[in-house]
C-alpha cells in the first residue's frame, strides 16, 4: 500500500500550534505571557544566529551587538516622536543590516576562531559605545520609554502596554521572521550556504564568491538580530548596554547548542527548554547558571545534535527501520 506523504500532517501540526500560541494570552496568568514573549524574542535572535552557526558554519560572539544597535535606534526614533511601528521595525533592521555589513565585511575575511575573536572585538566596541557615549545613549542607565506608539490596525487602535497587545505584535513579527528564515534556508542561496559550510574551497573552486556569500549571511543575520533588538526595546521599554554586552552573545549560543544547530526549529526549542529551566531553577537557588551548566555539559556530551536535533534523528532512523 502507498504510503501518505508527512506533508499534511506537519501542516496540521503547525496550524494546531500557531492557534495554541494565538489563545495562549487569553488563559495565561499575565506573568506567563510576559515570560512567552521573552521566549518568542530570544527565539528569533537565537534562529537568526544559527543562519551563521548551523548553516554557515560561523560561530559569532558578536550578535549581541546588532540586538543593541535594533534596541537602541528603536528607543532613539521614539523619543524622537515617531509613531509608526511599521517604520520603526523597518529602521531597526535596517540601521542593524548596515552595521552588520560593514563589519561583516572585514569579519568574513576569516575562517573559525579567527572569525569568532573579529566578531567578539566589534562586540565589544558597539558595548562600549553604547556605554560611554552617554549624551546619545545615557550611558549605563539606558534609554527608558515613557510612551510606546500604538498597534494600529484597521478600526482599532491598541496600547502596547498591554501584555496581550505587546504579545500578539511579538508573535505576528515572529512568525513573520521565521517564515522569512525558512524560505532563505530552503532557496537555492541556502544550499550555497550549505555548500559553504561543508567544503569552502570546493565551492569557490567552481567559481563562487565565499566572501560575498557570507557577507550575505552576516547582513540578514544581522538585521533579524535587529528585529529582534527591536522587539525586546518596545517589550521592556527601554534600551540599555547590557544588551550589547559579550555575554549576551552567549544566550543565543546556549540555545542553539541545546536545541540543535542542525534542525531548524532548534534554537527556538533551545530558547524554550533554557527559560523553563530558569523559571524552575531560580526557584530553588539563585545560583541557577551553575545548574544550568552542569545541565549543558551532558547535552553537549552526550547530544552533539542538540535535544531537538537527537530527537530528529531517532524519529528519521525509526521511519528508515521502517521502509526497510
Amino acid at each position: 500500500m502507498k504510503k501518505q506523504p508527512g506533508y499534511p500532517k506537519t501542516v496540521i501540526f503547525l496550524i494546531l500550534l500557531i492557534g495554541f500560541l494565538v489563545g495562549c494570552p487569553f488563559f495565561l496568568p499575565t506573568y506567563w505571557t510576559f515570560i512567552l514573549g521573552e521566549i518568542l524574542i530570544m527565539a528569533l535572535f537565537s534562529m537568526s544566529f544559527n543562519l551563521l552557526l548551523g548553516y554557515s558554519g560561523l560561530l559569532s560572539f558578536g550578535q549581541a551587538g546588532f540586538f543593541g544597535v535594533g534596541a537602541y535606534s528603536t528607543a532613539l526614533l521614539i523619543i524622537k516622536g515617531w509613531q509608526s511601528l511599521s517604520l520603526i521595525l523597518l529602521v531597526g533592521i535596517f540601521t542593524a543590516a548596515l552595521a552588520a555589513v560593514i563589519i561583516g565585511f572585514l569579519c568574513v575575511r576569516r575562517d573559525e576562531i579567527y572569525f569568532a575573536m573579529i566578531t567578539l572585538g566589534f562586540g565589544m566596541m558597539l558595548f562600549t559605545i553604547a556605554h560611554n557615549w552617554i549624551e546619545l545613549t545615557g550611558g549605563s542607565d539606558g534609554l527608558p520609554l515613557a510612551s510606546l506608539p500604538t498597534l494600529r490596525i484597521p478600526g482599532l487602535e491598541l496600547s502596547l502596554f498591554d501584555p496581550r497587545n505587546m504579545y500578539l505584535l511579538i508573535l505576528a513579527v515572529f512568525l513573520a521572521g521565521i517564515f522569512l528564515l525558512w524560505r532563505l534556508v530552503r532557496s537555492p542561496f541556502g544550499l550555497i550556504l550549505t555548500a559553504v559550510r561543508e567544503n569552502k574551497e570546493r565551492l569557490a573552486f567552481v567559481g563562487a564568491d565565499v566572501r560575498l556569500v557570507r557577507l550575505a549571511a552576516f547582513t540578514i543575520a544581522g538585521g533579524l538580530a535587529g528585529l529582534s533588538g527591536t522587539l525586546f526595546c518596545l517589550f521592556n521599554s527601554m534600551a540599555t548596554p547590557d544588551f550589547m554586552h559579550w555575554s549576551y552573545s552567549a544566550k543565543p549560543i546556549l540555545m542553539t547548542i541545546l536545541g540543535g544547530s542542525g534542525v531548524f526549529l532548534g534554537p527556538a526549542f533551545g530558547a524554550v527548554i533554557f527559560f523553563l529551566l530558569e523559571q524552575v531553577i531560580t526557584n530553588i537557588t539563585d545560583n541557577w547558571m551553575i545548574f544550568l551548566g552542569a545541565i549543558l555539559i551532558p547535552v553537549v556530551i552526550f547530544f552533539p545534535q542538540g535535544i531537538l536535533g537527537t530527537m530528529v534523528k531517532y524519529f528519521d532512523r525509526g521511519q528508515e527501520s521502517d521502509r526497510q
